[in-house]
């Protein structure tokens, strides 16, 4: 693969700073960590977003969650048919193999892909209208959700969609039997939340109010 290149030296300098320091003071614990595996407690479901830093939000140490990234902090329906999925896979792994107690879905404001889910499905996007727009394609699990928020007044959907993100990806792990299954017997919970980058602050959904609300 000739078309690999060695790290940039800000990246090097930096693991060398991480290797000296982080790694070396906790040496024993990183050690244990690499035999006797990984026990997460959660599973968060992030979006790519370089703004938005989980384990900093939650002061999670190293080997406490199971985090998987993708556009938009979307999970799609189970469908099984085949194709490579690999949000399903990840879900299916840490609920199946590794028995995760908790699900988070977190989701966040300014979120690019749910921008570009609007601007698609209001007709401002035709790029992202086409078959071999990956990013369209995956924000196609979105169109749902934009369809609830298309009559709010204009200043409020994208907040709404912002919301969608996270209800959306909520309910589609209904649809796999083993969250389903994992769920009813007590051994798994869901958990929906939105981080505001600006104002560091985290809303939760609150199932029996239907509602978006602060962390307490």
């Amino acid at each position: 693969m000739k078309e690999a290149s060695l790290l940039p030296q800000y990246l090097v300098q930096r693991y060398h700073g991480w290797r000296a320091t982080t790694f070396v003071e906790n040496r024993a614990w990183y050690r244990r960590l690499a035999e006797d595996g990984q026990r997460p407690r959660a599973m968060v479901i992030a979006c790519c977003d370089s703004r938005v830093h989980v384990t900093s939000i939650f002061g999670a140490d190293t080997g406490e969650f199971f985090i998987h990234r993708n556009v938009a902090n979307l999970v799609p329906a189970y469908a099984p048919d085949g194709e490579q999925h690999g949000t399903s896979a990840a879900v299916e792994y840490a609920v199946n193999a590794l028995k995760v107690a908790h699900l988070v879905i977190v989701g966040h404001t300014g979120c690019g892909g749910v921008q570009g889910c609007h601007a698609m499905c209001s007709g401002q996007a035709p790029d992202l209208e086409e078959k071999s727009s990956f990013v369209g394609r995956w924000m196609d699990i979105l169109r749902p959700g934009y369809e609830r928020i298309s009559n709010l007044p204009a200043d409020e959907q994208i907040r709404g969609l912002e919301q969608q993100a996270v209800l959306i990806s909520l309910e589609n792990l209904m649809t796999f039997p083993f969250v389903k299954t994992a769920l009813e017997a007590g051994e798994l919970s869901l958990h929906g939340v939105l981080h505001d980058i600006a104002q560091g602050t985290l809303e939760q959904y609150d199932s029996k109010l239907g509602v978006f609300a602060p962390v307490a």
